[in-house]
């Protein structure tokens, strides 16, 4: 007797919060490149680069999670769901790459430090804060995977601007350029950390690990619970994109049952644990 258990969030939700945040994002990129050239502010540039991969890594994204609502077919007959997990390691190690590329341009600055333009940063740094703290509010109420970690994604950008704000009102009437290597350093190690949890919870699922040990051991107790389950075998629990998750499970009866009855016992099985 197999068990299957799905979660039904709102189909196309996940798409259209990303979608938010790829058009919000991608928009911002370009103001950047207007006002890094404009401003003459080599620090704006470097960062609408940035943007400019973190838009290309967002659009990756929504690109997937809008395959992952395609309905199931004969030769993919759990659907398309896990291609919202590959967004999401795919994002995962692009945010990696960046903060390190990030660090690597930080840490030099500390034996170095440079002055850079204040009026012209803390002005991007306010439309910065304003895009990508909205951005990644559309996406604080996601659950799938791809959208938590394009929220850390979004929300590492707000960080250094909000870095960026601070340090340029300080240098403008402080001459501390060493504070802004300090500051971005610190962010981005905060981010990692995040980040590198999630990318290790997205690969475990990815390779179809057991999605909460807990979850699994109180469906193996309700399941050896129901009249007549005398042994229970086989029973796998894994994810499909961190939201939706499958059971399977052989049950040993202790009596013998006509299809009457089997048929009575199949809704306490599909009713007796479904994991969220």
């Amino acid at each position: 007797m197999h068990h299957h258990a799905h979660s039904t969030p709102q189909a196309g939700a996940d798409s259209q919060r990303i979608a938010w945040a790829f058009w919000l994002n991608f928009v911002f990129t370009i103001i950047e490149f207007i006002g890094g050239w404009l401003t003459n502010s080599v620090a704006i540039m470097a960062d609408a680069v940035h943007d400019l991969g973190d838009s290309l890594s967002i659009g990756l994204a929504w690109y997937l999670s809008k395959l992952g609502h395609k309905s199931a077919t004969d030769k993919y007959s759990y659907g398309f769901k896990r291609l919202s997990l590959l967004g999401a390691m795919i994002n995962g190690f692009i945010l990696v790459v960046g903060s390190v590329w990030i660090l690597s341009e930080a840490i030099p600055r500390l034996m170095q430090p440079e002055m850079p333009v204040t009026e012209g940063m803390m002005g991007m740094a306010v439309l910065g804060i304003i895009v990508n703290g909205f951005a990644a509010y559309k996406l604080h109420g996601g659950h799938s995977m791809n959208e938590k970690v394009l929220n850390w994604h979004l929300l590492e950008d707000a960080l250094g601007w909000v870095a960026v704000l601070v340090v340029a009102i300080v240098l403008h009437f402080v001459h501390w350029p060493i504070l802004d290597p300090i500051l971005s350093i610190l962010f981005t190690l905060f981010i990692l950390s995040n980040v590198l949890r999630y990318v290790i919870q997205t690969m475990t699922l990815f390779l179809q690990g057991v999605p909460d040990d807990e979850e699994k051991q109180a469906i193996s107790q309700a399941l050896l619970a129901l009249p007549h389950v005398e042994e229970l075998h086989h029973l796998h629990f894994w994810s499909l994109d961190g939201e939706q998750h499958v059971l399977t499970a052989h049950l040993v009866i202790n009596c013998s049952i006509d299809n009457e009855r089997l048929r009575g016992l199949k809704p306490w099985v599909s009713t007796a644990h479904a994991p969220g």
